[in-house]
């Protein structure tokens, strides 16, 4: 699409930090549900259910309806098993069909760093030098891609320096060079990389690559207040402030991006008078030096004057220094749940390129080297390597193809390890109660029993998960729809309604 931004709906559309909706491209939307059929929910609540032999007879007419008879479709249900012989097609509906999964694509990921790393694994950040008494000619901040490192951690590492008695540093180096290869996805849209969802994902990773900040209306006809994540980003930033408050009746949305390869951004938004503040974020340029001059305030803050600062980005340093500090992400099976409850995109591409990293050191590409490494683990759990394909971690870039064949064959692999199992169904969103699909299926039968991955990109809407019917075994889904120019809405209001008639199931 080349029509820019999209305007976010509010509070019909949730507009998150994280980035769960915005621009044409995002590979993720919080956005609520449209209102359920009133045919199809009722039947879902009054029905005495339907047997599986029914199911086509029940799905046909969804799948024809006006706004969706034109898409293309993918559907896979089956019985949920750790054992394949044990498992029975429900419904298939081309269901080998390559397809754009949109943030779907996170199952593949998240599955293959589950089982490569391991749930307790964790993503180290540095900092290292030689100290003379209280002086040290070099000190290093060497980064290994943790998504989760935020400002509040390097004033931590400031204090542990500062402990040590630490009071001079000639030279502050930050090392970007663990991940090799594009910091920015060059199947990415220019447009996508502009706001805080489709931040560069490099070595040092601070807030996300993002900075973010929470608008706030006024009164009627009052620009919104802004009000920084980071008091300090507001002496650094030019804001192009486009927003205005409005009446009760008035529309609501809000776009924010970064102009260009500047410190500057442009707010274009409206939000009703009395309403509930809003999140959002923009990406930073050029990052890695952006953790660097945050390190070093840190350093300022904590007492410790620095003489010079530079980054190192294209040659990894052999160095005989000393471990001085460091922190630590959180355990896998948390940095999992921000990447798919919450459909981070950030997350998700720092963890395709830790598989990378590990799998093939010296690539000179971490994505390459990343997708290469969620094939051979996949493949190895079952998962047909011909069914998808990939071109980032996240989805978020619209060459990226997977079938609901191999999302199924993904999530039914997972429930054959029970403590992976287990961390992995944690991670994904539950319907009407949080993540993605805290505003899907609430006060419907669905509610509570489905834990699935969210996908939306412009003209892509998908679902795979974990379904349990009251009254049949509980159940592995797929669903994805594709159409060009289609209105989410209605793309969006057929998968949910697909997804009620698989409640209504019953042993027959």
């Amino acid at each position: 699409m080349n029509n820019g931004f999209v305007r976010v709906l509010v509070p019909a559309i949730a507009v998150l930090l994280r980035g769960e909706w915005a621009a044409p491209h995002q590979a993720n939307a919080t956005a609520e549900s449209p209102p359920n059929s009133g045919q199809v929910l009722a039947q879902a609540r009054q029905s005495p259910g339907i047997c599986p032999a029914q199911l086509t007879g029940a799905i046909a007419p969804i799948l024809n309806r006006s706004g969706v008879r034109n898409a293309r479709w993918g559907i896979l249900v089956q019985t949920r098993s750790a054992d394949a012989s044990n498992r029975q097609t429900l419904f298939a509906h081309n269901s080998s069909t390559l397809l754009i999964p949109a943030s779907n694509l996170k199952l593949f990921t998240t599955a293959a760093a589950l089982a490569k790393l391991g749930q307790h694994y964790q993503i180290r950040t540095s900092i290292t030098g030689n100290p003379t008494d209280s002086s040290l000619e070099t000190l290093r901040i060497i980064g290994r891609g943790d998504p989760s490192l935020t400002t509040a951690q390097l004033n931590t590492l400031a204090q542990q320096l500062s402990q040590q008695g630490i009071r001079r540093v000639n030279q502050l180096i930050g090392d970007d060079t663990y991940f090799r290869g594009d910091a920015v996805n060059p199947n990415w849209d220019r447009e996508d990389t502009l706001s805080g969802y489709g931040a560069a994902v490099n070595s040092l990773i601070l807030n996300q690559n993002a900075v973010g900040f929470t608008l706030f209306p006024q009164r009627v006809g009052q620009p919104l207040r802004i009000q920084w994540d980071d008091s300090s980003d507001a002496r650094q930033w030019r804001v192009d402030n486009r927003s205005i408050t409005v009446s009760a009746n008035g529309n609501e949305y809000v776009d924010a991006y970064r102009i260009g390869n500047q410190f500057a951004m442009r707010i274009d938004a409206q939000l009703r008078a009395g309403s509930e503040p809003e999140l959002t974020s923009v990406s930073v340029p050029n990052p890695g030096n952006y953790l660097v001059q945050k390190f070093r305030t840190a350093l300022a803050n904590a007492g410790i004057t620095v003489t010079n600062s530079t980054l190192v980005r294209t040659t990894a340093v052999q160095s005989s220094e000393n471990e001085l500090a460091f922190v630590e992400s959180p355990l896998l099976r948390n940095l999992l749940i921000e990447t798919n409850q919450e459909s981070n995109n950030v997350y998700a591409e720092a963890l395709l390129k830790t598989l990378g990293k590990i799998q093939n050191p010296n690539h000179s590409n971490a994505t390459e080297s990343g997708i290469a490494a969620v094939k051979a683990v996949l493949t190895q759990m079952g998962v047909n390597p011909n069914r998808y394909s990939m071109v980032d971690g996240s989805g978020l870039a619209n060459r990226n193809r997977a079938s609901a064949e191999a999302l199924v064959q993904t999530l039914q692999a997972m429930t054959r390890y029970p403590e992976d199992s287990q961390a992995f169904r944690n991670s994904l969103a539950n319907a009407g109660e949080n993540g993605t699909l805290k505003r899907r299926f609430r006060n419907t039968p669905i509610q509570g029993r489905l834990v699935a991955k969210t996908g939306y990109i412009s003209g892509v809407v998908s679902l795979s998960g974990y379904l349990a019917p009251p009254n049949y075994t509980p159940l592995v889904l797929s669903i994805l729809v594709n159409q060009p120019g289609g209105s989410v809405a209605a793309m969006r209001g057929a998968v949910d309604d697909i997804v009620l008639v698989l409640t209504r199931l019953r042993e027959c």
